[in-house]
Formats: C-alpha cells, structure tokens, sequence
C-alpha cells in the first residue's frame, strides 16, 4: 500500500539551525540521524520518501518525525539512564592524591609511577591515571625510564610535593571526571537583542489577556511601547553608530553584524504591528464596552468639536510653529520622540506645493479629555485645525510621524575634571542625534514618506507603517483612570518585617532583617531606617550610594537633615543613570549645599550597587555600623512597583565591609577582597564562576550540588559556559530571568539540565538571588545584590552581592525560586531555539499559581519579625 502523503513539519529558524548542527555532528550517531530525518520530514512527503532521503527505515522516519512533531527538539533525545555505579569511590580517589602529596615515592623513584600508585592503592593503572587528570597532575609518558608504567606525575607538580600545596580530590572545573576539559559547541548563546524582543513580547502577551484587568492591559501596552522606544534609543543606535564607525560589533550568537541588525527590526517591526493591532481591535473595543472611548476627530459629536474649538484656540495654537520647507526654510530640525504633522499644502496663486512640519507640542497631554471618559488625540485636534495654522493656502494631505534618535550618553571620563558639567553639556547635545526609527501612519502618500526617509538619511528598514494613533505609550494617562474595578484589587505593603514598638538599633542589634519590597513596606524599613539615623543623637556618620530616586524623596530629605544636624553624610551619586541624569544632577546640587559630602564613584565606572551604612555610637560608647544592602533603588515610588530584596544588617564583617567599599568609593583605595561581599568589577565574575565550579565538583564526588540563580539578565559569557559544564556534569540548574537570557536550556549533550523560568505582572521582578547548594549542608550559600550577569554589570559597574547567613533567611530566597520554577505556577518557560512559551493554565483550562498574588496573601498574615 503507499504510503499516505503527510504535511511537511513547520520549523522555527532555531530548531532549524539546532538540528542543522547536529546532523553535521560526527561521533553523534543516533542524534544525527533523528536530525537528518526532521530535516527530511520539513522538505514534504510520505514518510517512504523521508525514510530514503535519510537513509533510514520508513517505521524509523515515521517514528522520530511523530516524536519531533510532538516534543520538539526534546522529543529528539533518549531518557537520561542512570549508567552503571560508580568504581572510584571518592575515599580512593583522596587517597590517591594523598599519597601522591604527602609520601615519597618507592625506593629509586624520583616520581610517583602508574604502576607504583596502583600497587600501593589496589586500583588499576588507568583509574590512577585518570584520577591525576582530574586533578590537574598533568601526567607524562614515562617513556623507558619505567618499563610497566604507562605514565608519572609531572615534575612540576612532584615538586609541590614539598610545597605543602593541597591537591583538589575531584574533578577539574568545566571536565567530566577523568576526562578533557568538554569543548563547548559554537552558537551557544542565544541573541541579544532578539531575547530582549521576546521579553517585550511577553509584556505584550499580558496586554492580550483578557484575564488581566482591563485597565492593567492599557499599562502594558503603554510600557510596551516606552520599552520598544529605549530599546531604539540605545541598543539599536548603539549597533548603527558601531557600524557606522567601524567598530567591532559581532555578536556572542555567532551572527554576523548586519544580519543581527536585519533580524533586530525585522522583529521589532512585527511586534510593533502585532502591538497596534491589540490596542485596536481588542483592548480599545473593550474599553468602550466600559464606557471610555478613545475617538478621532470625526467621531465627537458636534458639540465637542465646538468645545475643542475653543480649547484650540485658548490653549494650544499658541504654542504652535508651523514650520514650512522651501528654499529660503530648510528642513527643520525634528527632536527625538515627538510626535509631528508631515502636513503637504498648494498656493492657487501661484500654483507652488510645499511641505510644512507641524510640531504636537510634548507638553499638552497626549490624549484630551473631550467629555467624562471620552478622549481625543492631540494630533486629531491639531490636524483639525490646520486651515488656522495655514490661513490662504490648500491642505492637500496630512500624516503624523514620529522619529527616533539614539540617547546614550558619551563623556570622556578621562579628560572631563567635572563630570556634571559635562554630562549637562551632553545632555543638551543629545537632541541632535541621528534618527534610528520612522514612525508613520499607514495612510500617508509615498511622496510625503520618501521626503522624509531622505531628509531624516533614516535605513528603509527602519520605517514603520502602523494604524493611528502613533505613541501609545500616552496610554499610560488612560490607565490611571480611577475605576478600581477594572485594575488589580488593591494592596498595602506589609509593615511587620520591623517591629513598630522597638527602636529599629535595638532589633538590628540583635538579628539581621531581609525585607521582601513591595510586599515589605520600603518606608516601614530602609526609609525608617535612614531617617532614625538622621533623628538619632548617637549617630556620627552616614553613607549612601543613590542610582535613581524621586523627585520628593524622604531619604534626600533625610540626608539633608543629618547633615544639617552636624553628622557626617556621605553620598555617592551616580551621575550617568540612564534616562534620570537630570534628576541626579539637580539632588546632587542640592545636597551639597546642605553640607552632604557628595562624591560621583570611580571614574569608568557606574556606582549602582545599592548600600546604606550608618555608624552609630551605642551607650557604652562602642562604635557600631548598621547597613543595608539590596537589589533594588532607593526610590520611593518604584519600591512600590518593583520587587526587590534588602538586607538589613548590624553584623561585624559586613559593616567592616560596607566601610571598606565606600572608602574604595570615595577614596579611590585598592580594596578587591571583602568577608562577605563579592564586588564587581573586581571579583564577582570570578567569585561566582569559583562557586558554579564548586558545585560541580560536589557532585562529581557525590555530594548534593544545585545552582539557582534569579536575576533580570544573563548574558555573559563565562557565566553561561560555567553553567553549561555544571549542566554537563549533572548539576541542576534553575535559572529565573525577567529579561534578557543567552542561554539555550535542554539542549542534548550541553544544557538538559538548565531551566530557565520568567515571570512578568503586576510587579517588575527586579532582585537578583544568586543560590548554591541545596541548604542541607554548611558549605551552601546564598548572594543578594545590585548585579545582573551582564558585561555592563561585572566590567563597567560598581556591583555589591552579600552573603545571606541566616538559614531561615536563606530557606525562604530558596524556597521562592522553587515556587517560581514549579510548574503550577504560572510562567513562561525558554527553549533552545530561544522561543519563550507561556504556562499559565492547567489542563482544565484553569488558571495556574499567580506567584506574586499567593506572595501579597502571605505577607497580610505575616507576623513582627522581632
């Protein structure tokens, strides 16, 4: 009988390119089949004619193209078996290094031998030469000096021997036991800015819910597009002014420059048009089902275009400037951001057609209230009244537009003696970067849209044509609406995590608090904690670090009134905080004046590591510090929108460590090694990297190993290939990542141990939680801190993580990323081929554990941490 036709299987560019290599793999046989046949199976056909295209048996292609349609790229690869025991057991092999260290060799010999060891310890030649590799002996043909031996020590590491130099007794970091170090696979890591994409697009997935509260999915749609803005202002333009220049741009993914760049807005045009159509056709009909329309010009009745008419002439025309292009007016300048008329107009007298740019002015509100929940678009408005701008001449046609232009800043630390000056000078400069995006309307001319694209010298595939209104990132006025009933139910920050009846000195002294934001109260903790400081008459100095605050800021005010009081403050203001240098530029002016010791870091580096540190003269006339270290800003209003982790803290080596770091700030000391610190960019590359090895060899000797990390981004590459030969070795590894992520989880043979979890809603997870070992035994530890895994972040940034040191405190960072990574909680999970897929109902439909609602229930039943 022939064979039934059947529909050829549909790849992603990544399954592609994934089982691509493996068919190209030697020494991978069964894998390399499978490949061959779901490439095979991809072209079309019967399964007879995928069977000869792949050399193999039609019930063989049959098998493994179901297998693939059905698990994907994981449907590929066989169960992990649990292989025979193990021979070596971990006393032979410390007892073989022992030997080999601590007692001479036989009579004659200047060197340990092969055969000597394995007769002195009962193994086989091959077992002791094989537990000196994995030691890092370096053994060496014995040649005819030791006829029987297969090999000695090396005389290098013989000569240790009188050293007192201790051998590890497992097997070398990023080695399978008695093995080469593993050669990882080239396209390891997954694309930058297409995994920064598919983050947006996650936000964008929960503006399609309609499980999300109405209101909530207008909010997602408008961080949408502010994300998708920022994106352009830095990571495309950055891309764009390297190749311009020529700089080197490669990428980690292994793609060349320009195809990065032609994948980036290819992807980026996709989501751009998938985001309109949601605000469209699904949120904004939802919208006005409750009553809050969102109309153009032609929908308002009669009586609210007579009212907008008055509006018009009273408030907006005039801070208008139409702007016309002829040849005594040149094409204007157009600013980054804003939002513009591209208007074309005649003259009948003399029969000349000429463009005009007409700016929407960035200060009126976006969206304008016509009537209770009824609201119009500036531009509708403006566009209405054109023929007043215009007076005498034809509108022929009018379209808005919106450019985009690069705004990272660029400032020679090296040659710049006053870094605020120079970055108020670069901020002014800002404005005439080149553009890197074209907003248009769908419906605007050809004639009009090329005079723009050749004006702007703006790449074509940077041109965006969408439905109107343009910018929804004005939807942000829609959502603070105050219709409670359509936004998430309301909540109140914990205030128990400090005891209200005792002076937070006293319960410090005592224990160490870790406080949850915004579950905890930020003003119940690190706020009292700051403004006691300022209050208390024991206090003689206080030291702070702020990245970004807000513009009415209790913990400023508070530094401006210890040091009005007398006490000595400290402030180490990170002037270069992206989007916020104004802000920091204006409170740095401001506590200076109030007599604050204001100090902008080291130069070439970010300061964003977050720490307070207090010292205190208790009343037997001892000096005590009291810090608090965390992962989050000291900033008021997003403390209630992020999550974050804080560590409050009067313990001895951390304070000792806090004052080295800030001496290190403010006194540009060498300070690199710390007791319960890893600090960046000094060590904490290299001091997390030595615990991802640890736990390796932990479970090369049997022990209990684990890695979980949670963190907003993970793209640095020893990082990654660390976990990657953890993975290999058999270590588990749960990776929680908001954002960006480089790593290609369950791929055979490199990463089937990795799982990578994200979660996005009402809050922004924002801590980063850095775990080793599972907690049943004293060598596990537990990091918090400012850093993500990111170059920025370990080269270019002043980082701190602390250790975590009570176990209760320890058990709860755990158990938290174990919720997160269980599968009945609701989460987008990662595959190999960097698609994101999201888990957020069971079988029956029902909706899986909302991760940061069950963590808002818990704290209303938390008692006083006292």
């Amino acid at each position: 009988m022939a064979s039934r036709a059947r529909p050829p299987l549909v790849l992603s560019t990544g399954e592609r390119d994934q089982l691509a290599a493996w068919a190209a793999q030697a020494g991978r046989h069964r894998l390399t089949t499978r490949a061959a046949i779901v490439l095979a199976a991809a072209e079309g056909g019967p399964d007879t004619a995928v069977a000869v295209r792949a050399g193999v048996s039609r019930a063989t292609a049959a098998k493994w193209r179901g297998r693939f349609a059905t698990g994907r790229l994981a449907g590929l690869t066989d169960r992990p078996r649990p292989g025979a025991p193990r021979k070596i057991t971990p006393e032979q092999v410390r007892q073989v290094l022992d030997r080999t260290l601590r007692e001479p060799p036989p009579v004659g010999r200047d060197r340990w031998t092969t055969r000597a060891m394995a007769a002195a310890t009962g193994l086989s030649q091959s077992a002791v030469s094989r537990i000196w590799r994995s030691a890092r002996l370096h053994p060496e043909s014995c040649g005819d000096r030791c006829t029987g031996d297969n090999e000695v020590v090396s005389i290098e590491q013989a000569g240790l021997r009188q050293s007192g130099y201790r051998w590890p007794t497992e097997a070398a970091p990023g080695t399978a036991a008695g093995n080469e170090p593993v050669e990882l696979p080239p396209r390891r890591y997954l694309d930058r800015e297409e995994s920064w994409l598919r983050f947006n697009q996650r936000v964008l997935e929960l503006a399609e819910d309609e499980r999300v509260p109405l209101l909530e999915r207008v909010r997602f749609l408008s961080i949408f597009a502010s994300n998708l803005d920022e994106f352009f202002m830095v990571r495309v333009a950055g891309r764009i002014r390297r190749m311009a220049t020529g700089l080197p741009v490669e990428g980690a993914s292994g793609l060349e420059p320009g195809q990065i760049l032609a994948n980036t807005l290819e992807k980026a045009r996709e989501l751009s048009i998938r985001h309109a159509d949601c605000f469209r056709n699904m949120v904004q009909p939802a919208l006005a089902e409750q009553g809050i329309e969102i109309l153009r010009w032609k929908e308002l009745s009669q009586g609210e275009q007579e009212d907008l008419h008055r509006l018009f002439r009273e408030r907006i025309y005039p801070v208008l400037t139409p702007l016309l292009v002829d040849p005594a007016h040149p094409f204007p300048y157009i600013s980054g951001l804003s939002l513009s008329l591209a208007v074309m107009i005649a003259d009948a007298r003399t029969g000349a057609t000429m463009f005009a740019r007409v700016k929407v002015p960035p200060l009126l509100p976006r969206f304008l209230t016509v009537a209770k929940r009824r609201f119009v678009p500036l531009e509708d408005v403006i566009a209405a009244h054109l023929t007043d701008l215009f007076a005498g001449l034809d509108i022929l046609e009018h379209h808005v537009f919106r450019v985009t232009r690069t705004r990272d800043l660029e400032v020679d630390e090296d040659v710049t003696e006053d870094l605020m000056q120079s970055l108020e000078r670069e901020l002014l400069r800002r404005r005439f970067e080149p553009a890197v995006r074209l907003e248009v309307e769908d419906s605007m001319s050809s004639d009009v849209l090329d005079k723009l694209v050749t004006e702007l010298g703006i790449d074509h595939r940077a041109v965006y044509h969408l439905p109107g209104p343009l910018d929804l990132s004005g939807l942000s006025l829609i959502a603070d609406e105050d219709l409670p009933q359509l936004k998430y139910p309301p909540f109140v920050p914990s205030e128990s995590a400090l005891p209200q009846d005792t002076d937070i000195f006293t319960t410090l002294a005592r224990h160490d608090v870790l406080v949850h934001h915004p579950y905890d109260s930020f003003t119940a903790t690190v706020e009292r904690l700051i403004e006691a400081a300022a209050a208390d008459p024991g206090v003689l100095a206080i030291k702070q670090t702020l990245y970004r605050t807000s513009d009415t800021s209790p913990i400023v005010d508070a530094l401006i009134d210890a040091a009005e009081a007398g006490k000595q403050v400290v402030v180490v203001v990170e002037l270069k905080a992206r989007f916020d240098e104004r802000a920091n530029i204006s409170w740095a002016r401001k506590l200076e004046e109030a007599g604050c010791h204001v100090v902008y870091g080291i130069v070439g580096l970010k300061t964003h590591c977050k720490m307070a540190l207090v010292v205190r003269e208790e009343p037997d006339g001892s000096l005590r510090r009291y810090c608090h270290i965390g992962t989050g800003n000291y900033h008021p209003t997003t403390a209630r929108l992020y999550e974050d982790f804080g560590l409050l803290t009067a313990e001895r080596t951390v304070g000792e460590d806090a004052s080295d770091l800030f001496n290190h700030l403010t006194g540009y000391s060498r300070q690199s090694t710390y007791r319960r610190l890893l600090v960046a960019p000094a060590a904490l590359r290299a001091g997390l990297v030595e615990r991802i090895e640890e736990q390796q060899a932990r479970h090369l000797r049997g022990e209990p190993s684990r890695i979980q990390f949670k963190c907003n981004a993970i793209i640095d590459e020893a990082i990654i290939d660390a976990l990657y030969r953890a993975s290999i070795a058999g270590v588990p590894v749960d990776l929680w990542v908001r954002g960006i992520c480089g790593v290609r989880p369950g791929i055979p043979g490199l990463s089937e141990g990795i799982r990578v979890r994200s979660i996005l809603g009402r809050f922004l997870e924002h801590s980063r939680i850095y775990a080793f070992g599972d907690g049943s035994d004293p060598g596990s530890e537990i990091w918090i801190g400012s850093a993500d895994m990111m170059h920025r972040n370990l080269d270019r940034r002043v980082e701190a993580l602390v250790r975590v040191a009570d176990p209760a405190q320890q058990a709860e960072l755990r158990g938290l990323v174990d919720l997160a990574m269980d599968e009945g909680t609701a989460s987008w999970w990662l595959a190999g081929d960097g698609t994101w897929t999201r888990h957020h109902l069971d079988p029956d439909g029902k909706p899986l554990l909302d991760l940061q609602q069950h963590l808002i229930a818990g704290r209303r039943s938390r008692p006083a941490d006292g």
